[in-house]
């Protein structure tokens, strides 16, 4: 099980979501979404890192990518966008059954739910949170047919605490979570982790193999 700390950063508490990029461009040691849970069946392996750290009230992760192909179709919040060139954040505290699956195509289409499981007490966020979470993507906002070649983009993301169930004001010592890189829809199918994932068939939604994050 991997583990992390997320960085308290000051200046990320009054930023706007463009110059967070840019912060976390020039700051900070990656992580690495590299874990191929099924080499098998769904080979590929697009490079897949990210940079994590907090403000006062948000979340925040900046993704970088570089994948053979890239597709964006999906361009309205909660359209199905694990099919496009997609990123997530898997997160659940400690004491609870239920986990956060919060899941970007690569222009920053936002699906976002609270579940007990794959299939089971799945509840979408209101509008008013997913307005909430910010987003800035390298490739801007425009919807695209998949791409084929050697791409790169970035994807940096503000999520509040609330939209967690974190309360800012008493940060919990510890979140389970994990991150991920697919790509149900393209061309090449891909299904990469930061915390291996022991399944005989790609599924995220496994809160068992979440890793640690140390406030």
């Amino acid at each position: 099980m991997k583990s992390l700390h997320i960085k308290y950063e000051p200046r990320l508490d009054k930023v706007e979501i463009e110059d967070a990029a840019a912060f976390f461009e020039l700051n900070n040691l990656f992580e690495y979404v590299d874990m191929l849970n099924w080499p098998t069946k769904f080979p590929y392996k697009p490079g897949c890192q990210f940079k994590i750290a907090h403000s006062t009230s948000s979340l925040f992760i900046y993704f970088k990518v570089v994948e053979s192909n890239i597709r964006a179709l999906y361009t309205i919040d909660q359209d199905p966008v694990w099919e496009d060139s997609c990123v997530e954040f898997f997160c659940q505290l400690p004491e609870q059954n239920t986990y956060s699956n919060i899941e970007f195509n690569c222009i920053g289409t936002c699906l976002a739910t609270v579940r007990e499981g794959r299939n089971v007490n799945v509840k979408p966020l209101s509008k008013e949170k997913m307005n909430s979470i910010k987003r800035f993507a390298s490739l801007g906002n425009s919807s695209f047919v998949e791409k084929k070649g050697h791409f790169e983009w970035k994807l940096t993301v503000e999520i509040p605490f609330n939209v967690i169930d974190i309360q800012s004001n008493k940060l919990p010592a510890v979140l389970k979570a994990n991150f991920y890189k697919c790509g149900d829809g393209t061309s090449i199918p891909h299904y990469l982790s930061w915390s291996q994932i022991n399944t005989e068939t790609p599924d995220f939604h496994q809160p068992a193999y979440f890793g640690i994050m140390h406030f």
